[in-house]
This record gives C-alpha cells, structure tokens and sequence, in this order.
C-alpha cells in the first residue's frame, strides 16, 4: 500500500484514532491514580574505611590493598554491612520489632485480590518469607556517581513507619558486624590464651604475645569506634511528600505512549481494510476471468456442433 494512500487512510479514521487514545489513556492512568502511594526515607553512608581513621587498618596488622581503580564495588566490612541489610535476619528483626507483619496482612486481605483469597480458602497471614520478599523490593541501595558514598532508599506508605525501619535497619547491620568482628576478636584471644597457659618456649610465647596484642588491639577498637562498617554522611530521612509512584512522570509517559500506540494500531486497521479490498477486487477478477472461459468453450461447442450438422 502506497505510503499517500496510507496516510489518507489514517487520516479518515482520526477520529477513531482519537477516540480510542482516550480510550487507552484512561485505562493507564486508573492504576496510576488508584495505586497506593508512598514515602521514601533515606540516609547517605559511606564505608569506614575510606573516612577518618579507618577501622580496617586498625585491626589489620598489614596495609590493604584494593581490587583496583577499575573495580567499584565495596569491599571489606562494608560489603558484609549491605548483605546483612537485606538478610533473612534483617526481615526477622522488622517483623519482630516493627508492624510490618501486620501490615502486609491487611495489604493482602484488601481488595478484590483479598476477597479472591479468602473464597480459595487461601493464607491471608504475612509470615518471614513475604517480610523479606517485601525487604529485597523496597530497600534500594544507590552508589554514588563520583564518589564512594552509597544512599539507602526504603519505601513505605506510612511515614513514620519508613523511617524507623531505615533506622532499624542501619543499626542492625552495623551491629551485625561488629558482633562479628568483637566475637571473632573475643574467641582468638581466649585460643592463645590457652596456648600460651600451655606453651614454655620462649620464643614461640613471644610470637603468641604479639598476636595476642594485636587482637586484644582489634577488640578494644571494636568497642570504641563508632562506626566499624559504614559511616553515617546524612543522618535517616523522610520525605514530607509520597513520591513513589511517580505520577506526574507516569501520566506524561503515558500521555505520550497512548496516541502512539492508537496511530500504530489505526494504522494496522487501514492496512487489513486496503488488504481485504485487494483481495475482494481479485475475488472478483477471477471470477469474471472464470466466467469468460467458461463463455467461450460453450461458444466452441456450438460451434462444433453447428459445423458436424
């Protein structure tokens, strides 16, 4: 079909094709509007490594040595610091400590989805599993473009709820591997504890005496540094505003996918109607090219017939 003859056909649909924008415009933006929103909480950390003294080359007795300049991902206690965030254990502590088990209950007892459960008979309770599927969905984790610090984004319809759980949640994994490290610590001194109760040797006590400094030096910074993993840069926030979903964002993109999406389809629309035209004209010429056949063979018997008489 020749691009002029599609655009008149268009052209002659435009109303259609308006129609039907509305259409697909309306229908898009109903969830949009309908869809629940909610506050985000965040706080910017940076690794404790790379600010002030760093608790790493505390507890170490050799300089370490980074993966590269090419290589930005954490590394160290920082890396464990944002595992522990989004562990099982963190998503135990918040349905121990928090509402949240309870509100992802009353999210899934709600609604046409809630009535659909219960006539199944299904679960309606919230349990671990759903608290840490929810934890992996809303907690984002965002490393800075030019420098090393990394904001923690938590989204939730309640407010206060939002951020008391950011907060939770940055006390957990601090606290994760600072009992990790003070634990390791404790156990290594009580081990050459009991070697040195045992060993005579002179110099194989030195030795033991210097490694036992070293952790007893780990141990003690463990207990007074602040912060052993990650570095609060600003403080847990909340906004005072839902911004998730983005609605405006949402609408203008749906405001620009809907006419694109009725053109497309008015343009397919004009494309079967010329393609059925074509084959209804062709339907019709073979059926007078049949007609005419059949036409002359009867004239070719008659006169046959004529010239045997």
């Amino acid at each position: 079909m020749p691009l002029e003859d599609l655009l008149r056909a268009v052209w002659r649909r435009c109303g259609r094709i308006a129609l039907l924008a509305l259409l697909l415009f309306a229908l898009g933006a109903a969830p949009v509007l309908l869809w629940p929103r909610e506050y985000v909480a965040q706080a910017v950390v940076a690794p404790a490594e790379t600010t002030g003294i760093a608790t790493s080359a505390l507890l170490s007795p050799a300089p370490l040595i980074g993966g590269g300049l090419l290589d930005t991902r954490p590394g160290g206690n920082f890396a464990v610091y944002l595992d522990a965030l989004r562990a099982p254990e963190a998503a135990a502590m918040l349905a121990r400590d928090t509402g949240l088990l309870a509100f992802l209950g009353a999210r899934r007892a709600a609604g046409p989805p809630g009535a659909f459960r219960r006539a199944l008979g299904l679960r309606l309770e919230a349990d671990g599993d759903d608290a840490l599927t929810w934890l992996e969905r809303r907690l984002a984790v965002t490393q800075g473009v030019a420098t090393v610090t990394f904001t923690l984004s938590l989204a939730h319809p309640d407010r206060a709820a939002a951020l008391d759980m950011l907060r939770r949640l940055h006390a957990h994994a601090e606290a994760k591997v600072r009992a990790d490290i003070g634990g390791m610590a404790a156990r290594r001194i009580a081990a050459i504890g009991d070697r040195l109760a045992s060993e005579h040797d002179v110099y194989v006590r030195n030795q033991l005496y210097d490694l036992l400094g070293q952790q007893q030096r780990a141990a003690v910074v463990v207990a007074a540094d602040e912060a052993v993993a990650a570095r609060l840069v600003s403080a847990p926030t909340v906004e005072l505003r839902p911004s998730v979903p983005n609605r405006p964002l949402l609408l203008a993109l749906l405001a620009v996918a809907a006419p694109s999406a009725a053109l497309v389809l008015g343009a397919c629309a004009a494309l079967l109607a010329a393609g059925r035209g074509g084959e209804a004209r062709r339907d019709e010429a073979g059926t007078e090219a049949w007609q005419r056949l059949l036409n002359r063979r009867r004239q070719e018997r008659a006169r046959r017939q004529a010239g045997a008489d």
